[in-house]
């Protein structure tokens, strides 16, 4: 059975426009899965509408066997599905240790302190400064704590919007290789990214919308020359912009 399923999935922000269109969507346990498409193409509003930011307006989202459609955010991550916005991820005016303990209060007391640890041990550079303000790090330790974050309640599905946007290419080398860490610890992973070399080399399978609708989901391989990408939302002119 898949753990993220999604059936005739509409949502925007006005009841009479929607911009995501009719998606029909099967996620399964362990996945590692990218979500590319042109600008407003609806990438962002579909993971938003799953993670209950912006309206589903039909069809029906379930995560294992619970229907989560249009379900609040916090009700979301206590279920397990962790969600990291591509802006206002973290707290800057506050310590990284202060941002781990306001996430953590999503779980039992007796559990706190030491998912605090498991996850300082997982990222190292959090770790050896958590008194620091979160608004001192850079691009690419901001992303790593805000993965952080999403991944202290254990969820079984971390989603990620645009994790590399704004950031050079260094820190960009050091997001993706938070997020194969994640893969590493079985989380199942989909992610909206504009850097698509990046985002095919991390993930298995590859979702493309173009205007609202699902347009190819399959392997990624068969997207790696760039002229099927090309020729679903580039044109095949610029094809090679994704070779």
């Amino acid at each position: 059975m898949s753990l993220l399923r999604l059936r005739d999935f509409s949502a925007g922000y006005e009841t009479d426009l929607p911009i995501v269109k009719h998606v029909d969507m099967d996620i399964s346990r362990g996945e590692a899965v990218c979500i590319l498409g042109p600008n407003g193409a609806g990438k962002s509003t579909l993971i938003k509408a799953i993670a209950g930011q912006v309206r589903c307006l039909g069809g029906s989202v379930h995560l294992a066997d619970d229907d989560i459609t249009n379900a609040p955010s916090h009700a979301l991550a206590r279920r397990g599905l962790g969600f990291v916005p591509q802006t206002e991820n973290i707290f800057t005016q506050m310590t990284i240790r202060e941002n781990m303990q306001i996430a953590a209060e999503l779980l039992p007391k007796a559990r706190r302190a030491d998912q605090m640890q498991r996850l300082f041990d997982m990222f190292p550079d959090l770790k050896a400064r958590p008194n620091t303000l979160a608004g001192a790090l850079s691009g690419g330790q901001r992303q790593m704590l805000a993965a952080a974050r999403a991944l202290l309640t254990v969820p079984e599905v971390l989603i990620l919007d645009e994790p590399s946007a704004g950031l050079s290419p260094k820190l960009v080398g050091q997001v993706f290789e938070t997020l194969r860490q994640i893969r590493a610890a079985g989380v199942t992973l989909v992610l909206v990214e504009q850097n698509v070399r990046a985002a095919l080399d991390l993930t298995e399978r590859a979702v493309v919308l173009v205007d609202g609708r699902l347009a190819h989901d399959g392997p990624t391989d068969v997207l790696r020359d760039g002229k099927l990408l090309g020729e679903l939302f580039l044109g095949s002119r610029h094809a090679e912009v994704v070779a």
